[in-house]
């Protein structure tokens, strides 16, 4: 069985999302199931394809942080890897509990930029189409809080949604280039900006690049 955790935020718990940036978690929590048949439609390969020869060999230590539905988690398992997904919404990790149980994936409700649950640290850690939900001004504490989380020559992979935001969550749209700011900033290395192109949902306005960061020197 998936290890869901708390289902609700207790006394002392970090909330689910930010003040700063709320109506995020209210969309997915409302539309879970169909955003659920909507990732499940492209797979972790195709996804992820312009970055998985930088993965780390198996067995290794993988946070998958807003890890949705459960789709790359579930893939990585299969890859032999040990993973922690972490996702604030309870409705997003019960649809994951029911497309892919797995005694392999530890589930934890946590959000950036704190990540305050997380003690150990990885050999990867998967951001995938979440950077953009983060306010600007919690996107420098959230990567130096990643960093943290690194094992030495750990690697960041964040795919980012580009273009113009919809209007039905919050969201921004954030550059490849700033997020290698960042995480120079926060002691990491670019690896590797992959222009993506086209969303392969077939949304016109929508086009993606992903950014791999390493932590320490060559």
């Amino acid at each position: 069985m998936v290890e869901t955790g708390e289902s609700a935020t207790r006394p002392g718990t970090p909330p689910a999302v930010s003040p700063a940036a709320g109506g995020v978690q209210p969309y997915y929590a409302q539309n879970a199931g169909v955003l659920g048949r909507r990732y499940e439609s492209v797979t972790f390969e195709e996804v992820h394809g312009g970055v998985l020869d930088l993965l780390p060999p198996a067995p290794a230590r993988v946070m998958d942080v807003g890890a949705g539905t459960g789709r790359d988690a579930a893939a990585l398992v299969r890859r032999g890897y040990q993973v922690v997904a972490v996702e604030p919404v309870l409705e997003l990790r019960e649809v994951a509990q029911r497309l892919h149980s797995s005694q392999h994936v530890r589930w934890m409700e946590d959000s950036l930029p704190e990540l305050s649950r997380l003690e150990e640290t990885f050999d990867l850690a998967l951001l995938s189409a979440v950077w953009m939900h983060l306010p600007s001004a919690a996107r420098g504490r959230a990567m130096e809080r990643l960093a943290e989380l690194l094992a030495p020559a750990g690697l960041l992979v964040i795919s980012l949604r580009r273009g113009d935001p919809p209007a039905d969550r919050v969201m921004d749209d954030v550059p490849g280039e700033e997020v290698v700011r960042d995480g120079e900033r926060a002691g990491l290395r670019l690896v590797r900006l992959v222009e993506e192109g086209a969303d392969r949902l077939g949304r016109a306005e929508v086009w993606w690049q992903t950014v791999a960061l390493r932590k320490g020197d060559e």
